[in-house]
This record gives structure tokens, C-alpha cells and sequence, in this order.
């Protein structure tokens, strides 16, 4: 189950376990962020550094603050020279995924007209490129690489420069990209609108969207011409099916992206992340890495023996070793990630990091191929440590002293500098450049100088003893300075993360954002309760079988020892919110805890087990959670934890918000919880998005959902301090 998020930045000096963003102003107090400055900030997307580490390009999103349209646009500059004044890449559209070439062109995506289009109506998503001067301006307007009938969903560019991996939804019997009629979709035989899913048939649906059989992301590798544009149809790295070809997404759905793909050293292979599509797919964590020869050899299958996740394949400079993160145990997304190597030239494999109990989720290599740079939750943190590629040994790099924040996409450079962003509770993220050992330069300002404008929040960390005696971490999000109205006490609210197997760490979020709320008036209180994510395997596992145990056991405790910490903290006036597995926990909260909260906000949480043992996508998950098996199988264990159960007790007032594309948790959920709070007479509302899925990602419904939730707040929370 995917979990609802939160991300992290921060400035220069930070306190070991607590931190404030001073704002500066001549006219007073300053004004409390509000949901308006959350949605229309500037949003950080990819990045990527010229070969000769002179220029750094990013994409930046950028939402009108009277249309909330977005757009998205690339920005250059030097990377050395702190005065450096970023400029924008001319384009008429959006663009996205910038990407240099060997010769330092920069390659992006953007839409183009399709060949043989009469308008601009039939546009499609094509690689273009541009050549950069010194400062980063362009030299020149962009012209298209591709001119595919179909669209690009992403490329990368081989490390001679001569070549180039491109992948798109394509029919699975199409040799070429984009060049059949034929789309492969087989569930529309007409003449009816209806779509016929055929026994065998995997996933039906899958996050937001119906599948479409026969019809498969596919990688093909293509040559480039001295100009640097895409020529010849391009060779299919997936095989023939009938003689050992894979079947199945590459990189993989719904998130899968250009981490799952790389290349070869030698320009002559690409390996890639895939799960076969067949039956079994929805009860399947089995993600494999391929190695395709892009001369049109079959594809092999590297990890076949692991039954279980391999992904983030990473190819070492000196082309002698691949790097990838594995887990042990099938049909287990959150299983603990250990980094393998394995020697390309004699097929020799070995786990790295067996010692070592935390998961990497990104892994980047030194230019001396002598070691890893990787990301890992680690309490609250994510922080980059530096792996040993020949003993294993890991070392946790400080760039930010007492608070790391939450740290990704690194970019390591030829003179040992890191290109990476990071973001905190605080503010989102920005780009950095480092010398490890060494303060960080912050590179960019894309929201740094507009929230220092606003009224500045601090934020907590702290520490009890939970279920079973284990240390168990959370923090305490509030404003930096009360209102001279203020009597000292602030309501609190309960935020409970998703997952369950995630964090509400150090992060910032554009959805569930502790700073947003806070400066409404609130102490948000969030505990990483058992079941979280940063402490070592085991306390990640501790949730299964358990999930109304050790977890709610730990957000009591947790909530009074933050009211016990911090006298600001009113737990007596509170709410509770939590999305996902914390939308489940708000109706297991309805009937087990109900008397300690004056409401509820529940999003997209399971109040149904046994329905949602049949209605979910990823059946894998729920059965895991379980004890791994179905529920005919074992109902005793769905219906232990089953808040269904007990809505005889439900009695705090109820927000409930769900989503109609909502495949992961189905809205039949939501409107089940929202009828049952009715018809036992408890206050309630509901609020159904019909474009949404399991996130509110379109700006008007953040908005608008933001909108809600505060008027609800407000409508049984009473507070002195007038700041809303």
C-alpha cells in the first residue's frame, strides 16, 4: 500500500532534535502560511549536471495563482558561483526529465505535433535537445530527437553518445515504437462498450487506471546521428515471448520510472526492473532485473532465483560491476532492501550490506567505482550514507549537523562533490551542492525566500517508551511564536501515516503537510508508531497480524507523552487525521479510543476487511499483512483488527474523504464508513473527489480539500490563539 508522505529542506543551523525557520518582517507579525501558499508554491522535479560538472539544469513546476494551472518549465546555472541567476529554457509547452548527453547537450521531454498531424491537437510527448552556453542559456532553440507516433514516457542516453533507451506504452506483438495500428488492447471486442477481461487475466485494474491487455511499457534502445537525433525503428529489449521474452512493464506500473532502467559501461546493453504480467502479477512482488544486449539478443534474466523484489539496477563507471537492492521474502513490499553486487564479467553475486539493518532506495556510484552512495530512512531522517564496495562497510555522511532532513537524487561528481535535494518538515526541497566534510551551498530559491516571509513553525522530535518497552520516535509541529492573544495552549491533532510500513519523518509534503497545519493554530503530533519505517526490520514487521495492536498502543502513549513534553500541547482538546492505513486507523480510533477525540478526519481508510480483500488491485499487500493468506482461507484474521465490527461504539463526529479513481482502497470504503456514522446518528460528512485517486494531486481539489478539513477542525476544536 502506497503511503501518504510527508518531505524536508532546512537551513544552516539546526538543533539536535528541534528547529525553527525565523521569519523576518518590518510590519509585524508575520502572516501563518495558508492552504493558497502550499498549493502555488514552486515544486522541485528532476535534475541533472553536465559531464563537465559546470552546469546544473532542473525542472520546476510552477502553479498560477489565480488559474491553478500548472506548468512546468527547465531553469539552468552555473554550479559554481553562489551570484549565479538561474535561467529559464524558452519553450512554448511543458517540458520535463532534463538529461545531458556525453557532449553536454541537454536532452529533454516536451510535446510535439505528431508526424503527420494536421494540428497541434494530435501532440505527443517526443525527447528534444539544445545546446547550453556557459551560463546555461540556450544556444539556439530546441529541436525535436524523436518523432515517434506515439508517446515517449522517458529515455536515457547511452554513455557513448551514440545511442539511446526510450520507453512507452506499446503493444506487446508491435516490433517497432509506435509504429502499429494495432495498439494491443484486447478487452474492447465490441460492439458494445464493455470491457471483457478473459480468464488468466492479472491485474484488472491497477492503481487509477484499467489495464490494457496487450498492451505493456516496453523499453527500445535506438541509435542517434551525429546530430544527435533519433534514427533507424529501433530494436525491442524485451524479447520474443515465444523463445524466452518477457511480457510484462519495463519500468514497472504505477511508479516505476528511469531508476529502474541503466546502462552498460560499453554502450551495449541496458538493464532493466520488470514483473511478469500473467495470473499472478497481483499477488506478486517478484520484480526482476533483465540484462538486454541492444543488438537484439534476448534479453536475460539476471535475479531469477530471488522470488522477490530486485530493483534500482546501478552500472559501475569502470563497467565491472552491477549494484542493485534486493529483498528476501516474496509478496512483501516493505521487506528489508540489502544492496547486491554482481561481477559482469564472471556472473559472481554477493549481498553487500546482509549487516546492515536499514533500506536503501537510491543508489548512485563514485566516478572511481570504489564505492555507493545511497538514501535510507534512518529515525526520522533520510540522510546519504557511503557504502564500500568491497567490504560493505557503511558510513552515515553528515551535511546538515544534528538533522539531516530528508535527502535524494544524488548526483555524484567527477571531483567528489554531491548534487542532491533535500527538503524537511519545514520547507520543500531545494538543490544542493556539497563537498562531504563540508557546509552545502544551497543552489537554488525556489521557495526558501517565500516562506521565510511567512510565520515560522518549530518542530520537535522526541522520544517515549511504546508497546512493548521498544523506543518509539515522534514530533511535535507547532508555531514558533504564539499570538499575543494566545493563552498557551494550542489544540492538538493526531496525524497518523499510511503505509503502514512508512514515516512521517522529516519530509515536507504537498498533501499531508505538517507546517499547513500547523499554522492554523494546531500542535500536530505524529508518532512512527510499530509497523514504521527508519528502525530496523523488525520493528517494520512488528505491524503484521497486529494492525489495532501495537499500534494504537504506541499513538496513545505517544500523544501523552508529547502533551506531557510540551505544555502547549492541549491533548484534551484534539482531532485525529490519517490517510490510507492512518484512514483505517481513524475508524479503529471510532471504536476503541473514540472518547478522546472531539473528531475525526478519516481519508481513504479501510473500514471493511473483508471487502477490501476483494476489491483491492494489489492483492499481495492485504494478504501479507494478514499472515499471508486469503480470507476465506483465515477470516479470523481479517475480522480481528475489522473496525466494521465495532460501529456500535462509533460516536466522535467524522470527516470521511475518498476518491472515485481510488483502486487501492476503493471508495465503496468510504461511503460504508460514512453510512455507517449516519445511521448511528454520529455528526459526519463526506467529501467524494470523482478525479482523484488514492492522492488529491489536481490544485483546486487540495484546495478544496484543504478547505474542508480546516472548517472542520475549526467547527469542534476551540482556540484562543486567533490565527486562522
Amino acid at each position: 500500500m502506497t503511503v501518504s508522505k510527508i518531505t524536508p529542506i532546512a537551513a544552516l543551523a539546526l538543533a539536535a532534535l528541534s528547529h525553527s525557520v525565523q521569519a523576518k518582517t518590518d510590519t509585524g507579525p508575520a502572516a501563518p502560511m495558508s492552504a493558497e501558499d502550499l498549493i502555488t508554491l514552486e515544486r522541485l522535479g528532476g535534475s541533472a549536471v553536465s559531464p563537465d560538472g559546470k552546469l546544473v539544469v532542473w525542472q520546476q513546476t510552477h502553479t498560477d495563482p489565480l488559474t491553478y494551472a500548472r506548468t512546468r518549465a527547465l531553469y539552468a546555472r552555473p554550479l559554481d558561483g553562489r551570484q549565479a541567476t538561474p535561467i529559464k529554457l524558452e519553450y512554448d509547452g511543458d517540458v520535463s526529465d532534463p538529461a545531458f548527453a556525453p557532449d553536454g547537450t541537454l536532452y529533454f521531454l516536451a510535446g510535439a505535433k505528431a508526424p503527420g498531424a494536421a494540428t497541434d491537437a494530435a501532440k505527443t510527448m517526443q525527447s528534444w535537445s539544445v545546446k547550453l552556453d556557459a551560463r546555461g542559456a540556450a544556444v539556439g532553440a530546441p529541436v525535436p530527437a524523436s518523432q515517434f507516433k506515439t508517446d515517449a514516457g522517458g529515455f536515457k542516453i547511452a554513455p557513448d553518445g551514440k545511442h539511446i533507451a526510450v520507453w512507452g506504452e506499446v503493444g506487446r506483438a508491435c516490433a517497432t515504437f509506435g509504429g502499429c495500428a494495432d495498439d494491443g488492447d484486447t478487452s474492447h471486442p465490441g460492439p458494445g462498450s464493455g470491457r471483457l477481461f478473459r480468464n488468466g487475466t492479472g491485474f484488472v485494474r491497477h492503481w487509477d487506471s484499467w489495464s490494457t491487455p496487450g498492451k505493456y511499457n516496453r523499453v527500445f534502445a535506438f541509435d542517434l546521428d551525429a546530430q544527435g537525433r533519433v534514427v533507424g525503428a529501433g530494436r525491442a529489449l524485451d524479447g520474443d515471448p515465444a523463445s524466452g521474452g518477457l511480457v510484462g512493464d519495463a519500468p514497472t506500473k504505477p511508479f516505476g520510472d528511469g531508476g529502474e532502467i541503466g546502462w552498460s559501461a560499453d554502450s551495449k546493453s541496458v538493464v532493466f526492473t520488470a514483473r511478469l504480467a500473467d495470473a499472478q502479477e497481483p499477488t506478486s512482488t517478484n520484480l526482476d532485473l533483465w540484462w538486454a544486449p541492444i543488438d537484439g539478443s534476448p534479453p536475460r534474466n539476471l535475479t531469477v532465483a530471488n522470488k522477490a523484489t530486485d530493483n534500482t539496477p546501478a552500472l559501475s563507471p569502470d563497467g565491472k560491476w552491477l549494484a542493485w537492492t534486493a529483498m528476501a521474502r516474496p509478496r512483501y513490499e516493505a521487506d528489508r532492501l540489502v544492496v547486491w553486487l554482481r561481477n559482469l564479467a564472471s556472473g559472481e553475486t554477493r549481498a553487500l550490506t546482509q549487516g546492515w539493518d536499514r533500506s536503501p532506495t537510491s543508489l548512485a556510484w563514485s566516478r572511481d567505482s570504489k564505492s555507493l552512495l545511497a538514501t535510507a530512512e534512518d529515525v526520522l531522517d533520510t540522510p546519504v550514507f557511503r557504502i564500500d564496495a568491497t567490504s560493505g562497510a557503511v558510513t552515515r555522511l553528515t551535511f546538515f549537523p544534528g538533522r539531516e532532513g530528508n535527502i535524494g537524487d544524488v548526483t555524484v561528481l567527477a571531483d567528489g562533490r554531491l548534487v542532491f535535494k533535500r527538503d524537511s518538515i519545514e520547507a520543500p526541497a531545494e538543490l544542493y551542492v556539497a563537498k562531504i566534510g563540508v557546509k552545502p551551498q544551497r543552489l537554488t530559491d525556489l521557495d526558501a525566500s517565500r516562506l521565510a516571509a511567512l510565520a515560522p513553525i518549530v518542530t520537535r522530535r522526541f522520544s517515549f517508551k511504546g508497546a512493548g518497552g521498544d523506543t518509539v520516535w515522534g514530533q511535535i509541529t507547532k508555531l514558533a511564536v504564539s499570538r499575543p492573544a494566545s493563552s498557551g495552549k494550542l489544540p492538538a491533532i493526531l496525524y497518523v501515516h499510511g503505509g503502514p510500513q512508512g514515516s512521517f519523518n522529516d519530509a515536507w509534503s504537498n498533501r499531508w503537510n505538517p507546517r499547513v497545519v500547523a499554522s492554523q493554530g494546531y500542535a500536530v503530533v505524529s508518532v512512527d508508531f510499530h509497523g514504521s519505517t527508519g528502525y530496523g526490520q523488525a520493528f517494520t514487521d512488528a505491524i503484521r497480524n497486529d494492525w489495532g495492536g501495537k499500534p494504537l498502543e504506541d499513538l496513545k502513549l505517544g500523544f501523552a507523552a508529547a502533551g506531557a513534553l510540551d505544555p502547549a500541547v492541549d491533548t484534551g482538546n484534539a482531532c485525529a487525521m490519517g490517510a490510507s492505513y492512518g484512514g483505517y486507523m481513524m475508524n479503529w480510533i471510532e471504536g476503541q479510543w473514540a472518547d478522546k477525540f472531539k473528531c475525526i478526519v478519516q481519508h481513504d481508510g479501510v473500514f471493511d476487511a473483508r471487502a477490501m480483500a476483494y476489491e483491492t488491485e494489489e492483492l499481495w499487500f492485504d494478504e501479507w499483512e494478514h499472515g499471508g493468506r486469503t480470507y476465506y482461507e483465515d477470516p479470523a484474521a481479517f475480522e480481528k483488527w475489522n473496525p466494521v465490527n465495532h460501529v456500535d461504539k462509533w460516536r466522535t463526529p467524522m470527516l470521511v474523504i475518498t476518491s472515485e479513481k481510488d483502486f487501492r482502497i476503493p471508495y465503496t470504503q468510504g461511503l460504508a464508513a460514512f453510512t455507517a456514522a449516519q445511521r448511528r446518528g454520529v455528526p459526519s460528512e463526506l467529501l467524494v473527489f470523482p478525479d482523484e485517486n488514492h492522492w488529491v494531486l489536481k490544485p483546486k481539489n487540495s484546495l478544496q480539500w484543504h478547505r474542508t478539513v480546516f472548517a472542520w477542525l475549526s467547527k469542534w476544536l476551540h482556540t484562543a490563539d486567533a490565527t486562522k
